[in-house]
């Protein structure tokens, strides 16, 4: 037990002394880190504050299903619990024809001109909400099943565009992370094999002493390790330093019409995503520099 404790004192000891002892390699090496990680979570951030914009316009986009005519209030209130056990919706709005006829004479300026319009030529209507909006066809079809709804509205173009819309932002990001990790991960690679060419005779004549592969990869694992999550914790405070700027930016120019997503609400999930792939850049980039070099 104090064999192996040892042992890995050394392995860190010797990773952090070949960070100093290498100080250009190592802090290309958390450059490259720092970049990748801000640029990929600038990305992210954008994506996530675009679906919620989109989902934000969902959230108006409703159906309206008119009650037939000959259906009294009350009738047309019972139909509430039928119509929230239709999969995909998720809320209702009850509005009487009374209440339908006062918004539409309040949201004309001359409300004269319809004062001989009668109440009674509105119906009741249900404004539908739904989880979903791409299914939004498919639960106005439920709709007109029930015989009291008349007749049923909704936009599907406006639908269509907003789902097409968050399916080309969340491809997109996938899209641009997996390149941009792809490119981290042999530019990392590259620029530590850069530091183990410097020690290739060093390794070399570990090897020929007998010291096994795992007790030369240790420490440039350490090493990976250190260098990695020291990218990952500056680039997530420099990415939340950008977007409390980028934030105070829209408030100023939208005066308020339009906020991004806080950022305490992703911060979590977020710089546990930068730490893992600072972990996996760094320890990964380390070990499959050193497969060359091992083989002796």
């Amino acid at each position: 037990m104090k064999m192996n404790r040892n042992r890995t004192f050394y392995y860190i000891k010797e990773g952090v002394s070949s960070i100093f002892n290498h100080s250009l390699m190592s802090f290309a090496s958390v450059c490259i880190i720092i970049a990748f990680l801000v640029i990929m979570g600038s990305f992210i951030l954008l994506a996530v504050n675009i679906n919620a914009l989109v989902g934000e316009l969902e959230n108006d986009n409703i159906i309206l299903a008119h009650i037939d005519e000959t259906v009294s209030e009350s009738e047309a209130r019972a139909l509430e619990h039928t119509i929230l056990s239709i999969p995909n919706v998720t809320n209702v709005v009850f509005t009487t024809n009374r209440e339908a006829y006062e918004n539409f004479i309040g949201r004309h300026e001359d409300e004269g001109r319809f004062g001989d319009i009668d109440y009674t030529v509105f119906r009741h209507r249900f404004s539908i909400f739904v989880e979903d909006v791409a299914l939004i066809a498919e639960t106005q079809q439920e709709l007109r099943h029930i015989p009291e709804i008349a007749r049923t509205s909704a936009n599907l173009t406006v639908a269509r565009a907003l789902v097409n819309v968050r399916n080309i932002v969340s491809w997109v990001s996938i899209i641009v992370v997996g390149v941009l990790l792809a490119i981290s991960l042999f530019i990392m690679s590259n620029t530590i094999k850069l530091a183990t060419f410097e020690r290739r005779e060093e390794i070399s004549i570990m090897k020929m002493v007998g010291a096994t592969n795992s007790f030369i990869r240790w420490p440039f694992i350490f090493e990976g390790f250190i260098l990695g999550l020291t990218g990952a914790l500056i680039a997530f405070v420099s990415i939340m330093a950008l977007y409390g700027f980028a934030a105070g930016r829209v408030i100023e120019i939208e005066a308020g019409l339009f906020q991004l997503v806080v950022f305490s609400t992703i911060s979590v999930p977020l710089f546990l995503l930068f730490a893992g792939i600072g972990f996996g850049v760094g320890v990964g980039g380390s070990a499959f520099a050193l497969n060359r070099y091992l083989k002796v």
